[in-house]
């Protein structure tokens, strides 16, 4: 299951999973696009191993990188109230 973590002002919504037993959270990124539907990719953290990008520049990835960086102390935290571990 994934829950809502984020909306930004360009409506892009980024989203979490529950923790996995082997301690990873997938975070899910996704904008709307008026051409291509949506652009979307996916994060796997701790690690921040990246998979599935689709319709996102470079530069985009670089600012995501830099905002879960930000933000993975409370993306890990919040994902531990949702598993079973």
């Amino acid at each position: 299951m994934m829950y809502p973590f984020l909306t930004l002002t360009d409506e892009t919504e980024i989203t979490y999973s529950e923790m996995k037993s082997d301690g990873t959270v997938k975070v899910y990124i996704e904008t709307p696009d008026e051409h291509d539907g949506f652009h979307n990719a996916v994060c796997w953290l701790p690690k921040y191993r990246w998979e599935d990008i689709h319709g996102y520049l470079d530069e985009e990835i670089e600012g995501y990188k830099g905002l879960l960086k930000n933000n993975v102390n409370l993306i890990m935290e919040l994902s531990k109230k949702d598993c079973d571990v």
